[in-house]
């Protein structure tokens, strides 16, 4: 009993492309697949809307978010943790 108990839920990194709602972001997340009749490798994207109870992630910043219970007809994801903060320009 000394293995720390595995979590079922999923984790995604991605992109926040939008956070003009309240407590709510939008995330951006590419993933690499290769073509199973041409072998190129081919960029796919989905987006989340992810649960930021205190709107401190911003348009740009690369978080993790998590799998959870449905908290909106949309929302089912919940932003864990900040990777990268969005670089000023």
């Amino acid at each position: 009993m000394t293995e720390a108990k595995k979590s079922l839920k999923r984790t995604l990194v991605g992109k926040v492309v939008s956070d003009k709602r309240e407590k709510t972001v939008t995330v951006l997340v590419e993933r690499r697949v290769k073509h199973p009749i041409y072998d190129k490798i081919v960029i796919k994207s989905s987006k989340y809307h992810a649960h930021d109870e205190n709107s401190e992630y911003k348009l740009g910043d690369t978080i993790e978010i998590t799998e959870s219970r449905p908290l909106s007809k949309t929302k089912n994801w919940v932003a864990t943790r900040l990777v990268q903060k969005a670089a000023l320009v």
